[in-house]
């Protein structure tokens, strides 16, 4: 009989965070899959938990998902854990779990702490569709594309970034965006926890003059709705319906009907790029 792979979800931060199920969990599990057992190490400890721990962190992780689910095939338990929030959430995890799906191996959830759900409830944004994207591209040109086809979308957008990016981010954004309000957050749930609200514009001047240092999270509010489609919205959004398979003439009819502008126009600009 095979065993069952439990996803737990762990503290983003601050180690009281953690549901009384998820350390029931991790004291009965046979091992423990780790992105890194050394920083994993500091949750056990705190609550006496000791179980065998495997590691999954970086290159490792193909191997040691294929020996953790061998782990599994025999008839063990298993608790995947991430350094901090759930698994899989822009976090490793994903090859163990798509791996014990694929063979038919029990998988369980044990939700609990996940940053991306905390900073949109704390942003005071609409809650009611929200698009994470998970950390931007890391070259300047990939990131300003990538911001620009997501100038037009009216649903909440949360990022993460690192610290030795935020800053271009931002700047990205400020270019992009103009005066699109933003809550951004660093250091969620832990000691040097600090918030910034305002437009992009106005949250990047002032993280120039503050320390910058921990992870951050960047909650974008969507475009306000009501807001006058020009023409240069139209052919972005042409051009996005376009990368994701829709034929030009397809997608130039969809975006003239949608905006009320003028088929041939749109068809035409749409092949000068202008």
């Amino acid at each position: 009989m095979k065993g069952t792979l439990y996803i737990v979800s762990t503290p983003i931060g601050n180690l009281e965070d953690i549901t009384l199920r998820a350390l029931r969990v991790l004291k009965e599990v046979d091992v423990i899959a780790a992105e890194d057992t050394r920083h994993s190490l500091k949750l056990l400890n705190h609550y006496n938990i000791s179980k065998p721990l495997v590691s999954y962190w970086g290159e490792k992780e193909k191997i040691k998902a294929e020996e953790t689910f061998r782990m599994l095939s025999s008839g063990k338990n298993v608790a995947l854990i991430t350094d901090a929030g759930t698994p899989g959430i822009s976090d490793p995890g994903n090859l163990l779990i798509k791996r014990a799906i694929e063979e038919g191996v029990s998988v369980v959830s044990i939700p609990g702490p996940t940053a991306v759900i905390a900073a949109l409830s704390m942003s005071g944004f609409s809650t009611d569709a929200f698009l994470f994207k998970g950390f931007l591209p890391v070259k300047e040109t990939q990131r300003k594309n990538a911001l620009k086809e997501l100038s037009l979308e009216p649903a909440t957008i949360i990022f993460y970034e690192a610290p030795h990016r935020i800053l271009e981010t931002l700047a990205d954004m400020s270019e992009i965006f103009h005066d699109r309000r933003a809550f951004v957050i660093r250091e969620l749930t832990k000691l040097f926890e600090e918030v910034f609200r305002g437009t992009v514009s106005e949250i990047s001047e002032r993280l120039k003059t503050s320390k910058i240092a921990g992870e951050y999270l960047i909650v974008l509010e969507g475009k306000p709705v009501g807001k006058q489609n020009s023409k240069e919205d139209a052919l972005l959004e042409i051009k996005t319906l376009m990368k994701r398979g829709l034929g030009r003439k397809e997608a130039v009819k969809r975006i003239a009907e949608e905006y009320g502008l003028s088929r041939k126009e749109l068809y035409d600009r749409s092949l000068s790029g202008k």
